[in-house]
């Protein structure tokens, strides 16, 4: 997984990825914080940590006899999240540069995790099913494990259109990721976008007492967030290989295609799942 595309895509795009934060990523990881019950002084594992988005209110929850260890790939991401940590005085998050597939927990959570989370990240794992039953595994039996996810449904007017101009430049080579037209049947998403599939899902990863809630979420599409969530998003592989003409030219069409469509509100409607850990 070190040498996963995710890591670069999202180094590059740092900026733009915490941007659509206050509208997307934060709303959602606060929710999972909240969802996940974490009391003072707990033990927390968050992968896919970003730039803090779940991380922060859950090192925020725990308090300073508490300790959370947020992992993602992305240095550039990470190093956001540090500033983020700093501005708010947080000294028990550690960020740390890993990978999830490998991660162990060090001797301050030798015997295991009281929450694991894990916002809008499980689809990005290799082998997801192995990869993250072994994540629930380093949480101690009766702790917690949260994951968000989208919704089906969510987020697909705003793909469509994306990727219909994309295709124009360049016709007959797809692009892989949860929301890409050529591969988004085989997807990983798709087996857990709803509350019938991701809750047995959950279960089967190694948890009982499960729960999924739906927590909507309409960010109004404007032409600055539009772009930003491109951008700032796993959207961005799809045009990493062109060059600045060609950007701005795909961006002008893309915003031109929204009106046309009147698509004015991205769907970023989440589903956010917890369970009780029985390993």
């Amino acid at each position: 997984m070190p040498d996963s595309p995710y890591r670069a895509a999202f180094d590059a795009t740092s900026p733009m990825f915490d941007s659509v934060t206050p509208l997307v990523w934060g709303p959602a990881g606060q929710s999972l914080a909240f969802a996940l019950g974490l009391r003072s002084g707990e033990r927390v594992l968050d992968i896919c940590a970003g730039t803090g988005a779940s991380a922060l209110p859950a090192a925020a929850a725990v308090g300073p006899d508490g300790l959370v260890h947020a992992i993602d790939l992305s240095d550039d991401l990470l190093e956001l999240a540090r500033l983020k940590a700093t501005a708010r005085a947080l000294r028990n998050i550690d960020f740390v540069r890993a990978d999830a597939t490998q991660w162990e927990p060090p001797s301050t959570a030798a015997d295991g995790y009281d929450a694991l989370a894990c916002s809008y990240g499980v689809f990005f794992l290799p082998d997801m099913d192995i990869s993250f039953a072994r994540l629930v595994r380093l949480v101690r039996p009766g702790g917690r494990v949260g994951v968000t996810v989208w919704r089906k449904g969510a987020i697909e007017a705003f793909a469509r259109a994306f990727f219909e101009v994309v295709a124009r430049y360049k016709p007959g080579r797809p692009h892989e990721g949860p929301l890409a037209t050529e591969t988004y049947a085989a997807h990983p998403l798709r087996r857990i976008e709803t509350e019938e599939t991701l809750g047995p899902w959950l279960t089967e990863s190694g948890c009982t007492s499960v729960e999924v809630r739906e927590f909507s979420n309409h960010v109004p599409a404007t032409e600055e967030f539009s772009w930003n969530f491109v951008l700032g998003s796993g959207f961005r592989g799809a045009i990493a290989e062109f060059d600045d003409d060609a950007l701005a030219s795909i961006r002008t069409e893309f915003l031109e295609l929204l009106t046309a469509r009147g698509i004015d509100s991205v769907d970023a409607t989440t589903l956010v799942a917890t369970g009780v850990s029985v390993a």
